[in-house]
């Protein structure tokens, strides 16, 4: 592809599906628009294909001066976003067909993908940033799609963490640019580790980011959504969008820059805690999509794993930094592929031979995500293995046998997930259609594919020395728990449901208030369960703070303190 060609197709990608919602307001071509509206990612999709060397773009003229462009990372994470928001997309034009939202629909998921897509491509701060707001934000129109209590609950509560990562990311912003003098994101990340302020910055960009990517403890907006939203919505919120704050995390971090042992080990800590907590609570669920977002939650830890050996040996990062992106693009496609095959298992529960298509068509992510011999996930796990060693937190052995554990219980989590959807209560689900066959037929495609692809891997990280071995026993082991554990339940299950958060807090206040009880003390405020949290008495003082807020007087003298500080940066 020419310098030419790929610089009109870089514009093109985000570009396209905003013009496609102009179209779709015009009654006249509506009809066209919506027809065309699944093939918004073909830009993409191409320019990750067959991307010219060093495409790039500067538009001095837009915002502050914006720079556009696609560089190795930004090519994996391109593809990734651009395929799956293709699949969903064709998924989505069956699924929606006799949807009465279906415009709002369309609308909400050409946003969601612009600001998707545009962040992959961004190089400076305000295109970041405004590209990541965009995706946020339009995201919380796709939650509540269906207007259910329990949709617009799960809504409301992934909004208040928007925001507040919003505002906590843009805090870290503006001191990260006046210390590297420049708006450039590489600027950044090579400045960052001497600015002043260096800890608060991290911390601040490593909460605003893990909110979208679901790092715990700020993870409880994901199991609430990915439930709440449509089937091709929650296949792009965690095959693509929970990658945003990954690839934030790349982009910001001074990766390959400065050794920073204090957050190597609390990376390694979060992203250990992640992996096993995601299948603790996975394993309590019963519903399926609620199940694949505790796993998303578990998966996301080893990327972050990675993410802290590369801050204890920054001479390392330029072969660790394909590790993690190939990690991104694996999980990505497979956990999308489970969520488009959850919409699939009407077939299940049919004689013939759909039934065993659609039964290998889920085991195949499943498979791929558990590190199974001779798939994606096992060259992943394979290519970051070698860098095991490079822990200041824990010995390598130790390291690998945790992650060996962590596998185990993915398969675990892998194999409840297909008990689930085959049971008789899911007989009720529709047969699927031929767009949704289309759909989730090519993210399987691509699951199977994405090891070949060229470039993923370095030569060193490209599981050269593979033991096919170390890839089987975690899913053997983890296939006879299941079948072990499904004997011994079958006719009873643990369930804690999707409020993990709200369950364990009444379970906390419910142990504190025996223990006032016994020291003759006021009890604590109970929570009910199924209580919404504005009845805390926290948060109704907040809500009593914010009516004061709201008041002129005393808004007007906050934002003219707000613009004396901006000021004064």
């Amino acid at each position: 592809m020419s310098a030419t060609v790929s610089t009109a197709m870089l514009l093109l990608v985000p570009v396209f599906p905003l013009l496609l919602i102009g179209a779709l307001t015009v009654t006249r071509v509506r009809h066209m628009a919506l027809a065309m509206c699944p093939l918004a990612p073909l830009p993409g999709l191409v320019l990750a294909l067959f991307p010219a060397a060093n495409v790039s773009v500067a538009m001095p003229w837009l915002l502050v001066g914006s720079h556009w462009g696609m560089d190795h990372t930004g090519q994996i994470f391109l593809l990734l976003t651009a395929l799956l928001w293709l699949a969903a997309g064709i998924y989505a034009r069956s699924y929606t067909r006799n949807s009465p939202q279906r415009l709002r629909f369309w609308i909400f998921f050409l946003l969601c993908m612009s600001g998707n897509l545009g962040l992959t491509l961004a190089l400076d701060m305000i295109s970041f940033y405004l590209f990541f707001t965009l995706m946020s934000f339009a995201a919380y129109g796709l939650i509540i799609h269906d207007n259910t209590p329990f949709a617009l609950r799960a809504g409301r509560i992934y909004l208040w963490l928007v925001i507040l990562g919003e505002v906590l990311l843009f805090a870290a912003l503006l001191p990260a640019a006046r210390a590297a003098d420049s708006l450039l994101l590489r600027d950044v990340a090579a400045t960052l580790a001497n600015a002043e302020g260096m800890n608060l910055i991290l911390a601040l960009l490593l909460v605003a980011l893990g909110i979208k990517m679901g790092a715990v403890p700020l993870h409880f907006w994901l199991p609430l959504a990915h439930p709440a939203a449509p089937i091709p919505a929650s296949a792009v919120l965690s095959g693509a969008m929970i990658k945003a704050g990954l690839l934030g995390l790349l982009r910001l971090f001074p990766l390959g820059f400065a050794t920073l042992p204090g957050w190597s080990a609390t990376l390694l800590s979060l992203g250990l805690l992640m992996a096993f907590f995601g299948v603790l609570m996975g394993l309590l669920q019963k519903q399926p999509k609620t199940l694949l977002a505790y796993s998303s939650i578990s998966q996301i830890g080893f990327p972050l794993m990675a993410i802290g050996l590369g801050l204890a040996a920054p001479q390392q990062w330029p072969l660790l930094a394909p590790v993690v992106g190939f990690y991104a693009l694996h999980h990505g496609l497979a956990k999308g592929a489970l969520f488009l095959g959850v919409g699939m298992t009407g077939h299940l529960n049919s004689p013939g031979l759909m039934r065993h298509v659609t039964l290998a068509g889920l085991m195949l992510p499943a498979l791929a995500l558990a590190g199974a011999p001779f798939t994606s996930g096992a060259l992943a796990k394979a290519g970051l293995k070698p860098f095991l060693m490079l822990s200041p937190l824990l010995d390598e052995s130790l390291l690998t046998l945790l992650l060996g554990g962590a596998a185990v219980g993915t398969t675990l989590l892998m194999g409840r997930l297909l008990l689930i959807l085959w049971s008789p209560a899911r007989a009720a689900v529709k047969a699927a259609t031929s767009g949704m066959w289309g759909g989730w037929s090519l993210l399987l495609l691509a699951v199977v594919l994405v090891s070949s692809y060229p470039g993923v891997l370095t030569s060193s990280a490209a599981g050269a020395d593979l033991k096919w071995i170390d890839a089987l026993w975690p899913v053997a082991g983890g296939a006879i728990i299941t079948l072990l554990g499904w004997y011994s339940t079958r006719k009873r299950g643990a369930h804690l449901g999707a409020k993990d958060l709200d369950v364990l807090l009444d379970a906390l206040l419910r142990r504190l208030a025996n223990l006032a009880a016994a020291l003759k003390l006021p009890p604590p405020p109970r929570l009910p369960r199924g209580a919404r949290w504005q009845n805390l008495p926290l948060l109704l003082l907040l809500q009593d703070s914010e009516q004061q807020l709201r008041q002129l007087s005393v808004a007007g003298v906050m934002f003219i303190l707000l613009l004396l500080a901006l000021l004064l940066l």
